[in-house]
C-alpha cells in the first residue's frame, strides 16, 4: 500500500527561554513525525502572543505587520513542499529547512564549489596540480569582482555566456611580472579547470544542467621542442670542469633515456630498482603527477649513470639515486650547459622527456604503445603529440619505401629481359 507524507508547519516562540518578557518566533517543520525547527530571528512579547492560533493578538499595526510576516513564512514553505513534491524528489523536514536557509543544493553557489573542490583534490592530487588549479580558482574571483562587480554568484546563474565572458577576461589580462597577456593555450588550461570543478557541480547535482556541453577548446598547435641525436650526443660527452654543471648534466641525460620526469627522478631510490622479466634492470615507480604505474627497462647509458652515483656522498645522505637538486636551480643551470655546450634550443629539464620520446625511442622505431606505457601517458592521444614531429623518421621510412619500390621496379625490368 502506498503511503502518503504527511506535512505540517506550527509557528510557535520559545517562551522558556524568554529574556525581559520576549521569546524568539520559530517555525516547526513536521514531515511524517519528524521535525525540523527554524529561528524566524525575530522577537515576540509573550503577553501578545496568541497560542492556540500561532499569531499575535490585536489589530495594531505592529501585530499586523508580524502577522503578515508568519503567514509569508507560512506559504514560503508550503510552496517549497509542493516543489520538492512536483520533482518527486524525497521530502524530509531537514531538506525543507535547508532549502528554506539557502543551503540546499539549488542554492550553492560558485565559493562553495570552489571549496569543495579544493578540498577534495588537496590529498588526490600533485602539489603542483593542486597550485594550478589555486591559480585558475584566483581568476574566477578575480572575474567575479571586476566583471560582474560580486564577490558570489549562485551555480545556476552559470551559463554558456559567463563561459564566454570569463575567457574574453583571460585573454585580455595582463598579470603582474609577465611580459605579455596570457596565450591562447594558457587561457584554454584555465576554463579546462574551471570546466572540471563545474563538472563536478553537474554530478554532485548542484546544477539541472552543464553550462560546457556547447563550449570547445581551442587550443593553437605547438611545437614540442627536443634535442637530436647530434645535440644529445655532445652535450653527453661535453666535459664540464664544474661539478654542479656535471651533475645536472647527467640527470638531464638520465630522464633522455628513461623519460622519467625530474620529480619523479628525485624521488627515486634503490627501491624502484628492480630485475625485469628479460632479466636486465627496470626502474619501476608511480608518477607523482598522476599516480600512474611507471616501468622503464635501463638503457646502457642510463645504467652507467646509476652506477656513477651509487657512492657519491650526496646519494648516501639523502638516500636516492641521484642527488636532489630544486627544480629551480636545476633549469638554471640547464641554461649555462646549453651555452657551454652549444645548444641553441631553450633547454629545460622537461625537453628530456621530449627527448626520450622523440630521439630516442620512436625515431628509432619503438612502438608508440610502447613508448606511451614508459611515459606513464594515461592516453596513448597524448603520446601522439610527439609522433607528429618526427620529420626525420618519417623520412627514413619513405626513403626505405622509395628503395624497396624501385627494388620491385629493378625486377620486373630484369624479368622482361629475360623472357625477351
Amino acid at each position: 500500500m502506498k503511503t502518503q507524507n504527511t506535512f505540517s508547519i506550527l509557528i510557535w516562540i520559545n517562551a522558556s527561554r524568554a529574556k525581559n518578557n520576549e521569546a524568539e518566533l520559530f517555525a516547526r517543520i513536521t514531515v511524517n513525525q519528524k521535525r525540523a525547527n527554524i529561528s524566524l530571528k525575530r522577537k515576540i512579547n509573550i503577553d501578545h502572543w496568541d497560542k492556540s492560533k500561532s499569531r499575535l493578538k490585536g489589530n495594531s499595526e505592529k501585530a499586523r505587520k508580524q502577522n503578515q510576516f508568519i503567514e509569508q513564512i507560512k506559504a514560503k514553505l508550503q510552496n517549497i513542499h509542493l516543489d520538492l513534491f512536483n520533482q518527486k524528489k524525497l521530502i524530509t523536514a531537514q531538506l525543507i529547512k535547508s532549502t528554506f536557509l539557502g543551503e540546499g543544493e539549488n542554492h550553492k553557489t560558485l565559493l562553495n564549489l570552489i571549496d569543495y573542490h579544493s578540498n577534495k583534490i588537496k590529498n588526490t592530487l600533485a602539489p603542483g596540480t593542486v597550485r594550478n588549479f589555486e591559480i585558475t580558482e584566483n581568476y574566477v574571483t578575480k572575474f567575479l569582482e571586476h566583471k560582474r562587480k560580486t564577490t558570489d554568484i549562485y551555480l545556476n546563474q552559470l551559463d554558456y555566456k559567463f563561459i564566454c565572458d570569463f575567457e574574453n577576461y583571460l585573454h585580455n589580462y595582463w598579470p603582474n611580472g609577465h611580459p605579455k597577456a596570457m596565450g591562447q593555450n594558457t587561457v584554454m588550461k584555465h576554463i579546462q579547470r574551471f570546466r572540471k570543478m563545474v563538472t563536478l557541480a553537474y554530478h554532485l547535482e548542484w546544477l539541472p544542467k552543464d553550462p560546457f556541453i556547447r563550449w570547445k577548446p581551442t587550443f593553437e598547435k605547438t611545437q614540442r621542442e627536443f634535442l637530436s641525436q647530434n645535440e644529445l650526443s655532445n652535450l653527453e660527452t661535453y666535459h664540464f670542469p664544474i661539478e654542479r654543471l656535471e651533475r645536472v648534466r647527467d640527470l638531464f641525460v638520465f630522464s633522455c633515456y628513461t623519460g622519467i620526469s625530474y620529480i619523479d627522478i628525485m624521488e627515486l631510490s634503490k627501491d624502484n630498482v628492480h630485475i625485469g622479466i628479460d632479466g636486465n634492470k627496470w626502474i619501476i615507480t608511480k608518477r607523482h603527477k598522476t599516480k600512474t604505474p611507471v616501468k622503464v627497462p635501463l638503457l646502457e647509458k642510463s645504467l652507467d649513470l646509476l652506477i656513477k652515483y651509487e657512492n657519491h656522498p650526496m646519494t648516501e645522505v639523502s638516500g636516492t639515486l641521484f642527488p636532489v637538486i630544486t627544480n629551480e636551480k636545476l633549469n638554471l643551470y640547464l641554461k649555462e650547459i646549453a651555452e657551454a655546450a652549444g645548444i641553441t634550443k631553450n633547454l629545460t629539464f622537461h625537453m628530456a622527456r621530449h627527448t626520450f620520446a622523440t630521439t630516442v625511442t620512436l625515431t628509432n622505431g619503438v612502438p608508440i604503445e610502447t613508448v606511451s606505457k614508459m611515459l606513464g601517458h594515461t592516453k596513448i592521444a597524448t603520446t601522439q603529440i610527439y609522433a607528429r614531429v618526427i620529420e626525420r623518421k618519417v623520412s627514413d621510412d619513405m626513403n626505405a619505401l622509395r628503395a624497396i619500390l624501385n627494388n620491385n621496379k629493378s625486377n620486373e625490368n630484369n624479368e622482361k629481359k629475360a623472357v625477351n
